[in-house]
């Protein structure tokens, strides 16, 4: 790839993060759909046929770059922690914090991409983000695991992700002091890092799909969204 190439992509993804920026508060307000992404795209002064170029695949194109944005902004402030003071429960800890904690800003829509993602036909992409989010956590803090070990600690931190996210969407306390907390317990109750032994093998074996539980912040008051794509 030459550099030509890749000066190319960095300026449609840095276009691609500034109509997101502007997807994102209707988000919050109207969900996701074909209707709310024509309204940031008015609001970036670009027309249809651009968010077209930007966004091929339409909704679910825009979700995937939502998440992987959320993903590599995290990493990147991960990295600037200094990680490799920390213990290895520490790195994963922070990571997961810091994803939480960027996302704040936009916490409704994350509840509304939960809910699109629930609808029936779509936790494909669901899936694939969340183990595109724990393989980022788990390489950040520095993980080489080539053996079982790989599946079962990112099976395992999907879990322990998961459930954290949903305690998060509900948590009203101080600085999200509570979810903090549960994070901790849920760390060292079930994922026992830095000890990933041959429990790994019986714990990751009674595991479900972490994504299954992520239905339960879809708003049972509203229809599915109209005119995604």
């Amino acid at each position: 790839m030459t550099e030509d190439t890749d000066s190319v992509l960095e300026q449609r993804e840095a276009e691609r993060d500034r109509v997101l920026d502007c997807i994102l508060p209707h988000v919050m307000f109207d969900g996701w759909s074909r209707k709310t992404l024509r309204h940031g795209a008015e609001d970036a002064g670009i027309s249809v046929t651009e968010l077209d170029r930007l966004f091929p695949a339409g909704v679910t194109d825009c979700i995937g770059h939502f998440l992987d944005r959320a993903d590599r902004d995290m990493v990147q402030a991960f990295q600037s922690r200094n990680p490799s003071a920390m213990k290895i429960r520490e790195r994963i800890a922070a990571a997961v914090r810091i994803r939480l904690e960027q996302a704040a800003p936009h916490k409704e829509a994350v509840r509304r991409t939960l809910a699109y993602l629930a609808i029936p036909g779509h936790g494909g992409l669901g899936t694939r983000s969340l183990y595109k989010t724990v393989d980022a956590i788990w390489k950040a803090a520095g993980d080489t695991a080539t053996d079982y070990n790989f599946y079962t600690k990112r099976g395992l931190l999907a879990a322990v992700y998961s459930s954290t996210l949903l305690f998060w969407l509900n948590d009203t306390s101080d600085d999200y002091a509570e979810t903090w907390a549960f994070l901790d317990r849920r760390i060292q109750n079930v994922m026992q890092i830095p000890k990933l032994t041959g429990r790994l093998k019986e714990a990751g074996a009674k595991l479900k799909n972490p994504f299954e539980a992520l239905k339960a912040c879809a708003p049972k008051r509203r229809p599915p969204f109209a005119g995604a794509r």
